[in-house]
């Protein structure tokens, strides 16, 4: 027995329990009409969609049929990754990490030193953070290729939003403090939304705004970097482009500093080839590595032995010596730097999120394992939490250190603890040595860092794909780089959050026709071959029809009517009879969705024409029946698919005199 079915029944949820007629070969193929799903009480109901919501990939499924002290060893493995590799943890793997780990420790020691000044902070914190940190994360995170320690990004981000509260020069405790408050709610908001499994909300910043702003602030920081390359002592605090050039500009007579210059220029130009020939040929992928500690080596030795910080060269001169003293009696609880600080933090901690996660998932993908990402979240938002307490500013996943921890052949966090290690030994004995360095080297190896964070080749990308989405690039780019960090973000998020309401409030409808020789229905703009059907108009609703879009759904369905009959009886086509809506993108429905189908329905009756709907989805029809307006456009006028709604629409037209 061969039962026929079109394609449109066969895309119908699972879930629907179909009525089957008895079926007679004789009368043809077989019609299958929408049936209604099982009830379900209010409690199965709710259960259902908060697991669907919070645990939809089902976390405690590996937890069934186990003993209770198995129970225990996976519940302390999913808390602490490393209770579960580090069984497996062999000398092979460790000569893979111990390797990895100094080649990211030669990167990161210089770059800390730089990125901590642009976070307004002594370059020791800059170190601080790249010793608790990463030892914390090896222990509960689930990536084997993030590098952790302090971003440009989340520097100049907290930089600029704490300059804002307090002046970094004038109040310096009261700054550093603030810092420690702002990273320990950075903490405590990644690790709640991990911990409520919340993760999803950081979705909403779309990639589209992620790399307008991670450009924009690459822009912002090279151009900051400019005091240290050209020597400049009085330079703006604004970061925006104009204070910037205008500042450069008027200092160009009397504030620039050739020596300075010669250093930053030769060594920025010695940086970007040794990026070159790094990206030229994967082999070399070490060269880029150790080429900034190469470079502050040989700067700090030539300004020693030429005493160029006598000509006007600016140089680091101190840095504390020491591992990271307690910080916590310095976190503000009470006060009203307490507000001021949970805000920055917020911000500050979901920007961090924002990369690591995403960074996380590309080498996870790359190497082909899975990356809890509220895990991840856990995970970072304890480490900053313990670093705020241990004189460490915020910290998440490096791009740059991770790609070479990756291409360094990395095998589990174990990286990351040698370059902790290291990272402490230099604190411990190295630091003296830092006395000559120049502010330029730093601000070359931090110009040379961000230019990968302008990623134009995504933006041409987002131009040809989606020219919606270019807006929301550009407007995050020339938010960060015209006016500020924090102004530039929350136009990301702004256009971010618009484009999700205009996808909503104005859903897409599509006119039907049906592709010659098949049952196959299809949008006629896509497929100009597609034949409309003479006294019938098709619609489709691609949107789920909620009260924020229902009467748009309603008016966009009667427009693509009064348009069909215009052009009907333009061309003496019969008149228009049904109007079929198709529902199987329509995913759910509220009540105003089903008031605005009443509406349609009463409208259509008033001009004679039959509405018919086709393919509603389980949920859909669940509600339109407890809403009975299932029996007032009448079951008979439901169908599985456009193929028999149609077959229906045309057997009806024949019979009517």
């Amino acid at each position: 027995m061969v039962h026929h079915i079109t394609d449109e029944a066969a895309a119908n949820e699972p879930s629907i329990t179909t009525q089957t007629p008895s079926y007679d070969p004789s009368q043809g193929p077989l019609v299958y009409k929408v049936g209604y799903p099982p009830q379900k009480n209010l409690a199965t109901e709710f259960t259902d969609t908060l697991r669907e919501t919070f645990f939809h990939e089902n976390p405690l499924r590996q937890y069934k049929g186990q003993s209770g002290w198995t129970r225990f060893t996976m519940g302390l493995q999913f808390l602490f990754p490393v209770v579960g590799w580090g069984r497996n943890y062999n000398f092979s793997k460790f000569r893979s990490d111990l390797i990895a780990g100094l080649t990211i420790a030669s990167l990161c020691i210089p770059q800390d030193i730089g990125y901590s000044k642009l976070a307004n902070l002594d370059p020791q914190y800059g170190l601080y953070s790249s010793f608790v940190p990463p030892l914390i994360y090896a222990a509960m995170g689930s990536s084997r290729d993030i590098a952790i320690g302090p971003v440009a990004v989340v520097s100049l981000l907290i930089g600029s939003l704490l300059q804002n509260e307090v002046d970094h020069v004038k109040n310096k405790e009261e700054y550093i403090r603030l810092a420690f408050t702002a990273t320990f709610f950075a903490g405590i908001t990644q690790a709640a939304l991990g911990f409520l499994r919340l993760g999803f909300l950081i979705e909403f910043l779309s990639h589209a705004a992620i790399v307008g702003f991670m450009g924009g602030a690459a822009i912002t920081i090279a151009l900051q970097q400019l005091k240290y390359v050209l020597g400049i002592a009085n330079f703006t605090r604004k970061t925006d482009i104009v204070s910037v050039m205008k500042s450069v500009w008027s200092s160009v007579h009397h504030g620039w500093n050739w020596q300075t210059i010669v250093i930053g220029t030769s060594f920025l130009a010695f940086l970007l080839f040794a990026k070159y020939i790094g990206k030229k040929n994967r082999k070399f992928f070490w060269v880029p590595a150790i080429a900034p500690i190469i470079s502050v080596i040989l700067a700090t030795f030539f300004v020693y032995i030429t005493r160029a910080d006598k000509q006007g060269v600016q140089i680091v001169k101190f840095i504390e010596k020491g591992i990271n003293p307690s910080s916590a009696h310095k976190i503000f609880f009470t006060g009203p730097f307490v507000l001021k600080g949970f805000k920055i933090g917020v911000v500050c901690g979901i920007v961090g999120l924002t990369e690591a996660v995403a960074i996380g998932r590309t080498f996870a993908a790359i190497k082909d394992y899975q990356l809890d990402g509220n895990k991840e979240m856990v995970a970072l938002g304890t480490m900053n939490i313990v670093g705020s307490m241990t004189s460490c500013y915020v910290t998440t996943g490096s791009f740059s250190r991770s790609a070479v921890n990756f291409m360094a052949g990395c095998k589990t966090p174990v990286s990351n603890v040698v370059m902790s290690v290291v990272v402490l030994l230099t604190l411990l004995v190295i630091t003296p040595l830092f006395k000559y360095t120049p502010n330029a080297i730093l601000g070359s190896i931090i110009i040379s860092a961000v230019i990968s964070l302008v990623d134009y080749e995504a933006a041409i990308l987002i131009w040809k794909v989606d020219k919606l989405d270019f807006i929301a690039c550009m407007g995050a780019f020339f938010g960060v780089v015209f006016i500020s960090v924090e102004i530039g973000l929350l136009i990301a998020v702004a256009i971010s959050f618009a484009k999700i309401l205009l996808q909503v409030t104005r859903p897409r409808t599509a006119l039907l026709g049906n592709l010659p020789g098949t049952t196959i229905y299809r949008n006629t703009s896509q497929y100009p071959e597609a034949k409309l059907v003479p006294g019938v108009v098709i619609v489709r609703v691609d949107s789920a029809i909620y009260f924020s879009n229902s009467n748009y759904v309603r008016e966009r369905i009667l427009r693509w009517l009064t348009d069909e009959e215009d052009r009907a009886k333009a061309v003496g086509l019969p008149k228009i009879n049904f109007l079929i809506v198709e529902m199987s993108p329509v995913i759910d429905i509220d009540t105003s969705g089903i008031h605005s189908l009443e509406d349609l329905y009463k409208n259509l009756q008033k001009r004679e024409i039959q509405l018919i709907l086709s393919n509603p989805g389980s949920v859909v029809i669940e509600k339109l029946q407890a809403s009975k307006l299932t029996e007032h456009i009448g079951s008979s006028n439901i169908f599985l698919a456009v193929s028999d709604a149609v077959r229906f629409c045309t057997t009806k037209s024949m019979q009517e005199p």
